[in-house]
């Protein structure tokens, strides 16, 4: 979902020129990315491969918890073609058309997702989408057919997309993500149907309609607008409640996956919610997890939704663009220092899942202007920030594109012989400096599961703060330089720190430590991951 002036827009709702997105600057497309260069995060590889598989640290898969996960969303007909017989319609020319990708070859690419130490995989919804697309408009997309490739315009819950594959290749893809140790999520709607579905006809005994078109505003009142326009359930109706909740649960059970993401979750009843958690418990198994979609969550307006028990976790949409204004020089360290230690009062037990892009906003490395150091920068953040990272499909190649249409673009295969994306360069120095974050992440309880204390220094420049987890007495030290010129990190050590000895975890530089100070020389744009030197 997206918002503009307090409204609530899905962008994949938006049709007929009805979506404006308004930002600071001018619109920048870029390509899908250049060659690896003087400013890329890691040593620069000329090989269009996948890295080796075995690289993460993460435990057995029945062992973990949803803290402990590092989650991958993919656009399935943005990502890999599989299966060229369901290519029914495919435009790839069209910026909002079917591209071809499917579950198939999903499940073909997992080991794209292992070797870069992905533990979970989000899916965009599977079930049946209206038959035709609609007309669109955005800038430099021009007018389009808007396809429904996104998997948000259900016509049936109870049938499979052929687009997509069918129900044997959903299992086929949990049971290969399960083998290699990878967690499966699935995106489910309860709030809306597409703007052609059947169900627009339909009626309860009474004569009730199912569906609200094109009432309310979402201003006055979330929960009975159609969002986007988009035909609104009326949840409120047992009958109409049931047959979200029962299709999207047989389904879940059928395939095995391991939990839901709840689009629009603000737009639909609590009373929805808490029947939908206890029956998710009953019929799915207690562990069965649910992660909410509420548009402009954060620790503090997501803890409603976890005092009540909806849900086991939540979107932070506050982290993207919080660190975005730190890495280009808005606001001073500490402050930003403060901000994340205030997502530390999230309510215990409950967790956050924070991303730098998604398919509902602009891509970040864009609005970063292309600048990869600073994107990198926001990547070790996150990696090294509370919460569950969410990693969108590409940005770990650097994938290209803005705002809507072009953050939904195909992934980037280079030279592999992958369609929809073959031939779209990619970032394999950036792709490695997430492999890395992602070991060093996996490694350390302190990153997963810590407390946060923010480290004291002269000069407010370098953002540094400690994560400790005290069951493991395991401790990390963050520092980071947004500055283009190198700086002098000297921070006094809190008392939980008690190694002589201190290294970089990125770089293996040792740091100085002493006299209860830590002291470090921060190059230019960058991040330093400080352990105790025997570890």
């Amino acid at each position: 979902m997206a918002a503009a002036g307090g409204r609530s827009l899905p962008l994949h709702g938006i049709v007929a020129g009805a979506w404006r997105l308004i930002l600071p600057g001018v619109l920048s497309l870029l390509g899908a990315c250049a060659a690896p260069g003087a400013g890329a995060p890691a040593p620069a590889s000329a090989a269009d491969k996948p890295s080796p598989a075995a690289v993460a640290d993460a435990p057995p898969l029945a062992s973990r918890t949803w803290a402990d996960e590092v989650l991958y969303f993919v656009l399935i007909d943005r990502f890999a073609d599989g299966d060229p017989a369901n290519n029914r319609g495919v435009d790839r020319r069209n910026p909002g058309g079917w591209h071809g990708g499917d579950l198939k070859g999903l499940a073909a690419q997992l080991d794209e997702l292992k070797s870069l130490g992905v533990t979970a995989l989000w899916i965009n919804p599977v079930q049946l989408q209206q038959a035709r697309g609609m007309p669109a408009q955005a800038p430099g997309a021009g007018s389009f057919v808007h396809e429904p490739f996104h998997g948000y315009w259900i016509a049936d819950f109870t049938q499979m997309e052929p687009h997509f594959g069918n129900e044997d290749d959903l299992k086929r893809l949990v049971d290969e993500a399960h083998r290699r140790g990878i967690k499966v999520l699935l995106d489910v709607v309860v709030n809306h149907a597409g703007y052609t579905s059947a169900y627009t006809a339909r009626r309860t005994a009474a004569g009730v309609p199912w569906l609200r078109v094109g009432e309310g505003n979402c201003d006055a009142n979330p929960v009975t607008c159609a969002v986007g326009g988009l035909p609104d359930f009326r949840t409120d109706l047992p009958e109409v409640r049931d047959h979200l909740i029962d299709a999207n649960i047989a389904l879940a059970r059928r395939a095995g996956v391991d939990g839901f993401r709840l689009d629009t979750y603000k737009h639909v009843e609590s009373a929805v919610w808490q029947e939908h958690r206890r029956r998710t418990r009953a019929e799915l198994g207690p562990g069965f997890f649910l992660l909410a979609e509420d548009w402009g969550g954060t620790a503090q307006s997501l803890d409603a939704f976890f005092q009540r028990d909806e849900v086991d976790a939540g979107f932070d949409f506050s982290f993207k663009g919080s660190c975005e204004g730190w890495v280009t020089g808005r606001g001073r360290s500490v402050a930003y220092a403060a901000y994340l230690r205030s997502r530390h009062q999230v309510r215990a037990g409950y967790v956050l899942a924070h991303y730098l892009s998604s398919h509902d906003e602009p891509m970040m490395l864009a609005n970063l202007q292309g600048d990869r150091q600073r994107f990198a920068l926001c990547v070790a953040l996150q990696m090294t920030s509370l919460g569950m990272p969410v990693v969108y499909y590409g940005e770990e190649v650097a994938r290209g594109g803005h705002e809507w249409p072009f953050n939904r673009n195909d992934m980037p295969w280079g030279g592999r012989d992958i369609l929809p994306g073959r031939g779209v360069p990619r970032d394999e120095a950036m792709r490695e400096h997430y492999r890395r974050l992602i070991r060093i992440r996996l490694a350390h309880p302190a990153l997963r599961r810590g407390d946060y204390t923010m480290l004291t220094q002269p000069a407010d420049r370098v953002l540094a703060f400690m994560r400790r987890d005290a069951a493991s007495g395991d401790a990390v030290i963050v520092l980071a330089n947004r500055d283009d010129e190198a700086l002098a990190a000297d921070v006094a050590l809190p008392p939980a720190w008690a190694a002589p000895a201190a290294r970089d975890r990125l770089s293996g530089e040792a740091a100085t430590v002493g006299q209860g100070r830590l002291r470090m020389t921060l190059p230019p744009k960058s991040v330093r991951i400080i352990v105790p030197a025997d570890r």
